[in-house]
């Protein structure tokens, strides 16, 4: 099983994570803001990650630091867990469909981190959530991470159904490129180094 567990504290947030990559979709999130509780809970479903997320932060601020640094403590998460990344596919893309939103997230997890969002959200906040905190979060996912990723909103319409499909698009990406591949003897790479 690859699991991490980190724990990061700071004067902003103090968060605890638990993340199994080859879990069953089972997750017990308490970030303090619904509408990012429900997110998180579809990654791990959707991604089929077990995931344990609690965060006390300055809410009483906003909800910026509990979302940025919640991103930068996944992308750690998801680092250490895959670990060497011998007999990993490295990459995955999705594209999902919600409704009337068409999604594209695509991952290599090759170490170098990059990051690439096309999406312009049409509302300011979904429930207690600001919109624009997705690409905060996303951005500290991929560099946390050192994964190259991209996301691209195809076909945009309500901000709650495109933020869900881009928090589960990213799930299968993520699922796919930590998937192991039988024909796969050491990494992916011409390099022989991720």
């Amino acid at each position: 099983m690859r699991n991490a567990k980190i724990r990061r504290t700071t004067k902003e947030t103090d968060i605890s994570m638990e993340l199994c990559l080859d879990g069953a979709g089972k997750a017990e999130i308490d970030t303090g803001i619904g509408f990012f509780d429900h997110m998180l809970d579809s990654f791990a479903r959707h991604g089929l990650f077990d995931l344990k997320v609690k965060i006390d932060g300055d809410l009483r601020v906003d909800g910026h630091h509990s979302v940025e640094d919640c991103g930068l403590v996944l992308g750690q998460a998801i680092r250490e867990a895959v670990g060497d990344k011998k007999g990993i596919r490295r990459y995955g893309s999705f594209i999902l469909p919600m409704d009337e939103v068409l999604v594209l997230c695509a991952v290599d997890l090759c170490g170098r981190p990059y990051f690439s969002m096309d999406a312009e959200f049409p509302t300011q906040r979904c429930g207690e959530f600001d919109t624009e905190l997705v690409r905060e979060f996303f951005y500290a996912v991929s560099y946390s991470a050192a994964m190259n990723l991209h996301i691209k909103v195809l076909s945009p319409g309500n901000s709650h159904h495109m933020i869900e499909a881009i928090f589960k698009g990213f799930a299968k990406a993520l699922d796919m490129a930590v998937s192991h591949d039988e024909r796969i003897t050491d990494v992916l790479s011409t390099k022989g180094s991720l």
